[in-house]
This record gives C-alpha cells, structure tokens and sequence, in this order.
C-alpha cells in the first residue's frame, strides 16, 4: 500500500472538520494528477461514513458511491466485466448524478452518513455538473460530496463556491525516489532517476514513465525542442514511439512527459525570448491535454500536433535571433 508523504496536512484539516460541531457537505480535493487524491478520498470517506461503532465491511460500502468513467459501450463493459483491458467513455454524464441523486432519497444503508465520491470531477460534462450542483445547493441530511479534480478551475464557480477547497502539494524529488524504490525493487537508478526528473512532483507521472517505457519519447521531446524538425523526421519518430493504436492513458501520460520537460525548461532558461516561448508552448500542451479526451483524435494526426507544437520552439528562436 502506497504512503503518500504530501497527505499529512490534508488529514489533519480533514479530520478537525470531523471532529467539529459541523461538517462541511462539500470538498473538493485538488492538485496535480497522480498525488493520491482518489485514495485520500476513499480513505477519508471511510472515516465519515464509520460512525456510531456500527461494523463497517471490507470491502465495497454501500454507503460510499464512487462516480467516474464507465465502460465506452456495451462491449468495453462485457470486456471490463471479463476483467480485461476496456475503454472508458470521455466524461461523466448527466445520468450517472442523476442515479446518484435517486440513491440520496433514501435513508444510508449502515449508518447516519453517506459520501459521494466523483473522481474527476473536471470531467463531468457541463449537463452533469449542473444536475450535481442541485444536491450541492440543498444537500440530503448526512450527505457528503469529495469532489477529486486535477484542473478545479474546469468545475463551475457556483460548484466551487459551495465547497471546501483540500489542496494536495507536489511529492519532492527525495520522496518520489522513496515510493518508486519502494514500488519496484528492480527498477535500476537510471530509470528510477529518469522518472523523477520527467514527474514533476507526481507520483502517478513517475510511475506511467517507468511503466509506460517512456525514455525514448523524453528523448525525442528533447530534441524536438533544442534541434527543431524542418524535414519531419523527429516527428515521424514521435509518432511511432507513441503507437499506431496508442489509448488515451499512453497519450495523457505523453503529454504529461512533454509538459514535464517544457516546465523544466522554461525554469531553467535564461534567455528571457527562449522562457517566452516556452511558457506559451506549455499553455498549449496543457489546451491539448484537456481536449484530447473530450475529442475524437487520429492517433497519427494527435501525434503531429504535438510534434508540430514542441518543434516550434526551435523555429521561433532562430526566427527571433536572426
């Protein structure tokens, strides 16, 4: 089981909350993909719903409900129900809250509480954030709402408003070193190293790159970056190391890497054109990030984009020191 070094001060707010008079209905747990938030929130909804001394069993609860990506269609589900690899559809959708919420006209099964638990929240398509924002606005009694969110400003401001905001820091390089070791007592230094440097402070993004094979992509983002790519070759080269048939876990965890990398650079630059461009290169790595999943992309064509995006760089510095 993963220790999560930067949830210490998230319990100890949560868990005053607990202890007070009364607890807030709604919270929404923020930060960067990858640091534990679904496991702080599973774990701390378990804490909410324990109350009383009533026995709590061990496995799923059925006072806690967990909304988040179904099965695509009726074959992904028979594939997850198989227990293999399935796709997921691209967002929450209206009818999830909505079964959600006629689940909240009766009374919780073990106990006084409830939580719901919608992971990521970000995700819920624009329908279901404001069906969601009913029950947060006029919340059933014992009711409690953790919303997980990698990008809270996506959540509506009337949704933010209602809630209580748990921010989860950045896990430092020592400590990414730590889980990963921890995690994989084969991984060799170098990959080990090559992981923390492209996390950027998350354990998730750490870990996709070591599973994910990933440091030949950081290679190639690299010197799509300092050398361009005028004849298309590098990014032909991107294209199949990602994969002709890639899923959208391999393409987030690409653009993660490549927004990693970015990040690293804009900090360490002194040229003040070279930061410039850097920052506006990240802006649109992070626009494509939070499209990719909501669109229906050509792999290929997904891949050139970002080619063409990182390779602008180089173009525009020699342009700009002409």
């Amino acid at each position: 089981m993963t220790t999560w070094p930067n949830h210490d001060e998230a319990w100890r707010e949560w868990r005053r909350a607990l202890q007070g008079e009364r607890m807030h209905h709604g919270w929404i747990l923020a930060g960067k993909s990858g640091l534990g938030k679904q496991q702080f929130a599973a774990a701390a909804a378990r804490e909410l719903v324990a109350d009383g001394g009533t026995h709590q069993p061990g496995g799923e609860h059925p006072d806690i409900l967990l909304l988040t990506h179904l099965p695509k269609d009726e074959k992904e589900e028979k594939k997850r129900d198989d227990g293999k690899p399935y796709q997921l559809k691209r967002n929450i959708a209206v009818n999830q809250i909505r079964e959600m919420q006629r689940r909240l006209t009766t009374r919780p099964t073990l106990g006084s509480r409830r939580a719901i638990i919608i992971n990521p929240a970000d995700d819920m398509e624009p329908s279901a954030s404001n069906a969601l924002l009913k029950s947060l606005e006029e919340p059933p009694q014992g009711t409690f709402f953790l919303l997980v969110t990698h990008r809270p400003s996506r959540l509506l401001p009337t949704i933010r408003s209602r809630c209580r905001l748990l921010r989860f820091p950045l896990i430092s390089d020592r400590e990414l070193g730590r889980m990963l070791s921890e995690d994989d007592e084969a991984l060799t230094t170098q990959a080990r190293d090559a992981a923390i440097r492209a996390a950027e402070g998350s354990f998730g993004a750490a870990r996709r790159f070591v599973d994910q094979d990933m440091g030949l992509l950081a290679q190639l983002i690299e010197r799509l970056l300092s050398e361009g790519d005028a004849a298309f070759m590098l990014r032909a080269d991107l294209a199949k190391a990602i994969g002709p048939r890639a899923d959208r876990e391999r393409i987030q965890a690409v653009l993660e890497l490549a927004q990693a990398i970015v990040a690293g650079k804009a900090r360490s630059s002194q040229n003040s054109t070279e930061r410039s461009l850097l920052i506006n290169l990240h802006g649109g790595l992070v626009s494509l990030a939070a499209q990719a999943p909501t669109y229906n992309f050509d792999t290929g064509l997904l891949s050139l984009q970002i080619g063409t995006l990182l390779s602008s760089v180089s173009a525009a510095s020699d342009h700009a020191n002409v």
